[in-house]
């Protein structure tokens, strides 16, 4: 599973023109399922997110994490995150879970970290104001892949 994660003072999700999911401070996190991912690799990712520490602390460093300051938590499923862009100009999505079962892990994914959320699948629109800017790529893989 692989997070974009994005430090944010504010952000939500439109669908349609209604909002579906709003948060103040906390974490944007856009989420992609690659093929083999399972409930295993969703704890994993939900617990490093949580744990994540980078929030500033009195001092100015990044020490505190999203449970530290009683942040909150925007998931956004976002399959383009595991495109191969290795060759050509065209992404290839060959890695990717299909939508079933990326539909369930995002889900489980969302339950257990009670984010609010994206809609799978649906035509969104994110807003947000990122805070730093900060922004950090996570994956967790499968065990036997790299």
């Amino acid at each position: 599973m692989i997070a974009l994660l994005q430090r944010v003072t504010q952000a939500s999700v439109t669908i349609e023109g209604q909002i579906i999911g709003s948060i103040g401070r906390g974490v944007l996190a856009l989420i992609g399922v690659e093929r083999g991912d399972s409930e295993a690799e969703a704890d994993r990712l939900a617990e490093k997110i949580m744990a994540f520490r980078i929030f500033p602390d009195d001092a100015g460093k990044m020490n505190r994490s999203l449970r530290d300051i009683a942040g909150e938590l925007l998931a956004v499923p976002q399959f383009t995150l595991v495109a191969d862009t290795n060759s050509g100009t065209r992404p290839s999505f060959s890695s990717g879970a299909s939508p079933a079962d990326g539909e369930r892990i995002f889900n489980y994914f969302a339950n257990k970290t009670r984010a609010a959320t994206g809609r799978f699948g649906a035509d969104m629109q994110v807003s947000l104001v990122n805070d730093g800017p900060v922004t950090f790529w996570l994956q967790v893989s499968p065990p036997g892949k790299s």
